[in-house]
């Protein structure tokens, strides 16, 4: 069975400019990685959890927040993994000075015997589209264009 994660991709619209909101994660393998490490907020459903219960979940988990509202279904995307990303976006404005990400352990350095707390999530971050493109791991790029064709489809309206 192929696996699934589901996420939310908050945007917001400042000066007219949309902004979205990524995260980075933590830990020693992506540490001085950048360009194609970040992501929306997303994890796998707990057993026959719904997806969006899911997604807001890991939301919750990766962000230490609350997101609640309207929130506009995007077509899954497949990542290079095979994994299945279900997503919704949300026009929401998030502190992003105020990130509590749950944690795991890991053990490092790799097979000292030591473990360590890492957090899921260590930075998250509003980025232009231009940017979180870059930014953005490549699978989930497909997202950021479905959210600003549904924006100008509106913008048209």
């Amino acid at each position: 069975m192929t696996k699934q994660s589901a996420g939310i991709l908050v945007y917001r619209v400042v000066n007219q400019i949309t902004e979205v909101l990524l995260v980075h994660p933590g830990g020693p393998f992506f540490a001085k990685k950048d360009i194609g490490a970040w992501s929306i907020p997303k994890g796998e459903p707990d057993g026959d959890e719904e997806p969006l219960t899911a997604a807001r979940r890991e939301f919750y988990e990766e962000t230490g927040m609350i997101i609640a509202g309207a929130f506009i279904p995007l077509a899954p995307v497949k990542l290079k993994s095979g994994k299945v990303v279900h997503a919704w976006a949300i026009e929401a404005e998030i502190d992003t000075d105020h990130c509590e990400s749950n944690t795991f352990q890991l053990e490092w350095p790799p097979k000292s015997g030591k473990f360590i707390d890492i957090p899921e999530v260590d930075k998250m971050e509003y980025f232009d589209m231009a940017t979180a493109m870059q930014k953005i791991n490549a699978g989930q790029v497909p997202l950021l264009n479905e959210l600003s064709a549904i924006l100008n489809k509106d913008n048209q309206t």
